[in-house]
């Protein structure tokens, strides 16, 4: 472990800046993977900046032997008049960039054909605030065999879909000159990030095509806008989704194996929304770089990503009470054996339902993330969605939480059993702090899910009267 702790010191380890928020400072300290402590992706009403940055990372041959070393070849905004320590900060950071668009190690060779992929990968601040970094490899146009090439868009915004598309504007107009893409993005740091449901539209002139008008549209439904549940779907059964997030609950260490980085990332994004409205809180890797492998010996709970050539290193490695996911093969090859009986039977026969019932007449990723994310949110609202009704407030509002008492209100004996483990874990901790902390409870999408269930059980109790 000390061999990790320099590395990732090395290449991960920011000071905090001095003032300004982390959107003016994109230079803020990114800590050690095994001490990130906040939620993976926050949510955004609008009116941010879209970016923080715009870069090109190519391989270039080191100076002895045959590797290749991913290098910064573009950037943009260049930032200029920094202070001496901003500007330390953001050397920092732009070191730590090519670590994760380039996470299969040095080890390359031309090539003449490459699938492009579509990834991301998370950084952490001090503050415990998260930039994510949106990734498009490809092997870029031109004659005979070549290098691949990442654009990569730091953001501290979650809206994958969004992005993916601007990244499409990106790879199109690279394709032209790198000169197109900077009036492009120009306009695109310019606006302001849409609030949900809402569009903005970038005026945007390239040669030969004239002036194009792009829309970027923002789901109505933000909670889910940071995730596509199609990969998950695809790689793995019901039952063994279920077992995932029945240890990640628990936060439990989870290995993701598979080929592609687009289907590891995507596959640990969705795995992490299935907790809403809590959010891991420990180490979270969507791809892990191979410098920074040694992080599956952590003995905190992690949730990481990592390329199948690996999978050998990964099974040598000392682990404890780890769940590894072959996504490739849509199996466990390694597991506590006690997933199964992790969360209440009938709760699980509920989702499983759930989640059988009309899966292939879905159409689009809103219908599919809606119909996944659902069974999970209604989960949580049959176990914990009573907990404002045990937060005793104090005449100034600060509230202080009865634990004992909440858990006692279960009826269910196995819901009470369960409940009683997870009231322990650092998810439900960290927001029932910030329950305590508001006065009033948030007027958001599980409040709706809470006081939608409240009223049924309402109306189901006259109806039982009426029959007994």
């Amino acid at each position: 472990m000390d061999g990790l702790g320099r590395r990732l010191r090395a290449s991960l380890r920011l000071k905090r800046g001095h003032g300004g928020t982390p959107q003016d400072n994109p230079g803020e300290a990114v800590k050690e993977p095994e001490r990130a402590q906040e939620h993976p992706l926050p949510n955004f009403a609008g009116g941010q900046h879209f970016f923080e940055y715009l870069l090109v990372v190519s391989l270039k041959k080191k100076c002895l032997g045959d590797d290749y070393e991913p290098t910064i070849t573009y950037q943009f905004p260049k930032r200029e008049n920094l202070l001496r320590g901003q500007q330390e900060e953001e050397e920092r950071l732009l070191k730590a960039i090519p670590l994760f668009c380039f996470p299969d190690g040095n080890e390359w060779a031309p090539l003449t054909e490459y699938p492009r992929e579509t990834f991301s990968f998370v950084l952490t601040n001090v503050d415990g605030s998260r930039k994510i970094g949106y990734c498009r490899r490809l092997l870029p146009a031109g004659p005979g065999p070549r290098l691949p090439k990442v654009y990569c868009i730091i953001s501290c915004i979650g809206c994958f879909g969004l992005f993916s598309k601007i990244l499409d504007e990106v790879e199109k107009r690279h394709q032209i000159s790198m000169a197109v893409i900077y009036p492009f993005m120009q306009g695109l740091r310019e606006a302001a990030f849409p609030a949900p449901g809402k569009t903005v539209t970038l005026k945007s002139f390239i040669p030969d095509s004239g002036t194009e008008f792009i829309s970027l549209t923002r789901p109505l439904d933000s909670h889910l806008e940071h995730v596509d549940f199609s990969s998950l779907l695809h790689c793995l059964s019901f039952e063994q989704i279920l077992q995932i997030f029945a240890s990640a609950v628990l936060e439990r260490k989870i290995i993701f194996l598979a080929e592609g980085l687009s289907t590891l990332s995507q596959c640990i994004h969705a795995t992490a929304a299935l907790l809403y409205p809590f959010s891991w809180a420990h180490t979270y890797i969507p791809v892990v770089p191979e410098s920074l492998l040694a992080t599956v010996c952590c003995p905190t709970p992690f949730m990481v990503g990592v390329q199948m050539r690996f999978q050998q290193e990964v099974m040598d490695s000392p682990m404890e009470e780890v769940l590894l996911v072959n996504l490739c093969e849509g199996t466990f090859l390694m597991s506590v054996g006690d997933e199964k009986d992790i969360l209440p039977p009938k709760l699980q026969e509920d989702i499983l339902g759930s989640l059988g019932r009309g899966i292939k007449e879905l159409k689009t990723s809103e219908e599919i993330n809606e119909h996944v994310s659902g069974p999970f949110v209604q989960f949580f609202v049959k176990t914990v969605g009573h907990y404002a009704s045990y937060i005793k407030r104090e005449a100034n509002g600060q509230g202080h939480f009865q634990e004992r008492s909440f858990c006692k209100a279960l009826t269910s004996k196995t819901n009470r059993r369960f409940v009683k483990k997870f009231v322990k874990t650092q998810l439900f901790s960290l927001f029932i702090q910030e329950a305590e902390k508001s006065k009033n409870p948030p007027a958001g999408y599980f409040q709706q899910k809470i006081l939608e269930y409240e009223e049924q059980k309402k109306q189901k109790k006259p109806r039982e009267k009426t029959v007994k």
